[in-house]
């Protein structure tokens, strides 16, 4: 749990470039179940801008390709003083999830207007009026989850929160002494999310004791800490800053390293039938 008082302990990048005295060889990793995005390479010259933001670029971690993670994409902004958006998503069917790693910003949402600093975190629901804007005198950094939101009929859209990870208490697995446990923002159980956006933590020497293998999708950016992670048959070792994109039935298993806890910012979909149209349906 983020401490208020302190600075914030999560990494984002700062661009710029490495020196060409650097070696090339690094971490990042493109196969056909996984990638591995480095903190390294979110550099300069790999930047994206966009429509409509001023004073505004960003990396692109992960978007929807075909035959990999179809679900989601995933941006780091970042935003400089006087920046922002007064339109910044132009696509109405998304949903979307920011998450502040460093700095302050101001989200103006279904009317009301949020002061966000590290661990804010706010569930913007599809065609929503929303704005961001830098009111300070630095740079802030956030993460923006994107998603098709998939309605379903008898079942009522999501609302729009704003909230702080310090505000909430992380559920403990079971039958771990604490090593592991999950900051949950939405119930598991409500069925308006198609998807969740979580924090999960481990204590130096916590385990996912098992290869886990299921139908999710992951987005997965280290927010503190280092690791060894199981991606498919690889073991990898990340550390924060880095990203991991997993497609669905991707095995994946860690230990965390020390000598500080290991999290990370979690995407997956949930709580939606398989489509089955295009794959032979009648």
């Amino acid at each position: 749990m983020i401490d208020r008082n302190n600075p914030s302990p999560y990494y984002a990048p700062t661009g710029g470039h490495p020196p060409q005295t650097q070696l090339l060889t690094d971490r990042a990793v493109f196969t056909e179940a996984y990638a591995v995005i480095p903190k390294g390479v979110m550099r300069d010259i790999v930047a994206s801008y966009l429509p409509f933001w001023e004073k505004t670029r960003l990396w692109v971690l992960s978007r929807p390709l075909s035959g990999f993670a179809e679900t989601f994409s995933q941006y780091i902004m970042e935003v400089s003083p006087g920046g922002g958006s007064e339109r910044p998503e132009i696509d109405p069917g998304a949903e979307g999830v920011l998450f502040v790693v460093e700095g302050q910003m101001t989200l103006t949402l279904a009317g009301e207007t949020h002061q966000m600093a590290p661990g804010g975190y706010a569930f913007i629901p599809p065609g929503s009026d929303w704005a961001v804007r830098n009111e300070s005198g630095s740079t802030v950094r956030f993460h923006w989850i994107r998603k098709a939101y998939e309605a379903v009929d008898g079942v009522d859209y999501p609302e729009p929160f704003v909230t702080n990870e310090a505000d909430i208490e992380p559920i403990e697995m079971p039958d771990t002494n604490g090593c592991w446990a999950t900051t949950r923002f939405v119930d598991q159980s409500d069925m308006r999310h198609d998807m969740h956006v979580n924090i999960v933590t481990f204590q130096p020497g916590g385990v996912i004791p098992f290869a886990e293998t299921h139908v999710m999708e992951h987005g997965l950016y280290v927010l503190e800490g280092k690791a060894v992670y199981l991606l498919n048959k690889d073991w990898v070792e990340v550390e924060a800053g880095d990203y991991m994109w997993l497609r669905a039935f991707c095995p994946q298993a860690c230990y965390a390293g020390g000598p500080g806890r290991f999290r990370y910012l979690l995407y997956k979909d949930v709580n939606r039938h398989m489509k089955l149209s295009g794959f032979g349906a009648r």
